[in-house]
């Protein structure tokens, strides 16, 4: 074993750099790890087309049928144009139901606003005949 390193080492050529050793690699070795790889990278790009090919999916049969219903070419570029109409109608009765919809919520936010301040003002309102009542039954009571 030794013999067969020192043959393969003795093809190396050492050249000295300063502090290190610098080792050439070996030409036979190289180009058969080249050789290797490129064999099975071959083999691997076989495999690769073997396997397209089994996998390949088969050809399609559809039986064939009549498409576009019963209606002319002519019916039916009529009656697209009338949903295309029909659609700008429905578009715009949709903006303004929205429109409807907006300005009744925010007629009841109002509302509820409203009723909550005529609520405030109720109980403000009680609290001064409430006040009141008591004055005045502090001044007949000081009367007496």
């Amino acid at each position: 074993e030794q013999s067969g390193q020192a043959s393969v080492y003795q093809q190396q050529q050492e050249q000295y750099v300063g502090p290190y050793v610098l080792i050439t690699p070996n030409e036979t070795r190289r180009s058969q790890l080249q050789q290797s790889k490129s064999s099975f990278a071959q083999k691997e790009l076989d495999d690769l087309e073997r396997w397209k090919e089994e996998h390949r999916p088969g050809p399609i049969q559809l039986v064939p049928q009549r498409l576009g219903g019963k209606e002319s070419e002519a019916q039916a570029r009529q009656k697209q144009q009338m949903m295309l109409m029909q659609s700008k109608y429905q578009q715009k009765h949709k903006r303004e139901e929205y429109v409807k919809a907006k300005k009744a919520a925010e007629e009841a936010e109002i509302l509820k606003k409203k009723a909550i301040q005529r609520e405030k003002a109720e109980i403000l309102e009680a609290k001064k005949r409430q006040q009141e009542m008591q004055r005045r039954e502090m001044f007949l009571e000081n009367q007496y």
